[in-house]
């Protein structure tokens, strides 16, 4: 069973596309990704966003609660609280637990592969 967070960062101007950068280019992102238990770390920006705060949207996807949990008490956190402060960064949060059922016989007529 893996979870997913979808996290939305939104700050003024490019604030939120600054802090992905600075996540990235900094290493930190390559961090996460390779600590125990990492599924996916990924930041993504709306195709069509108009509005002058631009939102960026990270998938982070783990293994396990347990994986989550080792990842906040990492230091790695306090680098990642102090970088969303210097953006001044806003955040929503959406939890998904997978059912590793796989997708329903229904839902498969509508999958291209």
């Amino acid at each position: 069973m893996s979870i997913t967070v979808n996290l939305r960062y939104t700050g003024k101007g490019n604030a939120a596309i600054d802090f992905a950068k600075e996540m990235t280019e900094s290493g930190t992102v390559e961090k996460i990704r390779a600590e125990k238990g990492n599924l996916r770390y990924e930041y993504y920006l709306p195709l069509f966003d108009d509005s002058s705060d631009k939102t960026v949207l990270l998938i982070d996807q783990w293994e396990n609660q347990e994986a989550i949990d080792i990842h906040h008490a990492s230091p790695m956190m306090k680098t990642i609280a102090a970088l969303r402060e210097k953006y001044d960064l806003h955040m929503t949060v959406e939890r998904f637990v997978s059912d590793d059922g796989g997708v329903p016989e229904s839902d498969r007529a509508f999958i291209r592969k």
